[in-house]
């Protein structure tokens, strides 16, 4: 009579979190813009991570130029990555939503991002210029995560930080 044996389980590398898939997906996403100044990709997701709703990445609009209009922060004239993953966003309305940014959403994507309703959490893995969205995602409920991509983890923000050489907003 044969005997079962247990096999030891193999050992397996360390599993990638889905917010360092996504923000991967985020950073593909990015190398697509056309901007001459930053590239910017935004993946926005369901909260359980099995779904996609939509993505996008800073450039001109569908079959039109893609030149930056000016090297100038702000007036490039690109339609910015969350605005175009938001156009493509297909989830029903009152579904949970993670936005995932290559970059801190500007403080007017922030504004758009809370329109879209229902988005739980904004992830992004590089700070921007101008910090000020923050305050709005946070009064709107939505939590809001740096994405440490050294270490894979999510550091929570809490308030909005400082941008070394940037002045401080007036309260």
């Amino acid at each position: 009579m044969n005997e079962a044996t247990t096999l030891p389980a193999p050992a397996t590398p360390a599993r990638p979190s889905f917010a360092s898939i996504y923000m991967g997906l985020a950073l593909a996403l990015a190398r697509r813009s056309t901007c001459a100044r930053l590239q910017v990709g935004c993946v926005i997701t369901s909260t359980d991570w099995r779904k996609v709703f939509g993505v996008g990445y800073n450039g001109g609009a569908t079959g039109q130029e893609n030149a930056c209009e000016s090297l100038e922060p702000g007036l490039c004239g690109h339609i910015h990555a969350e605005l175009n993953a938001i156009v493509n966003c297909d989830a029903p309305h009152g579904t949970p939503k993670i936005v995932l940014c290559t970059n801190m959403p500007c403080p007017m994507c922030c504004k758009l991002i809370v329109n879209m309703r229902d988005v739980v959490r904004v992830i992004f893995a590089n700070e921007y210029r101008a910090p000020e969205g923050a305050a709005t995602l946070r009064r709107a409920g939505i939590e809001l995560f740096l994405f440490d991509r050294e270490t894979e983890r999510l550091l929570e923000i809490v308030a909005p930080r400082p941008i070394h050489g940037a002045s401080e907003p007036s309260p």
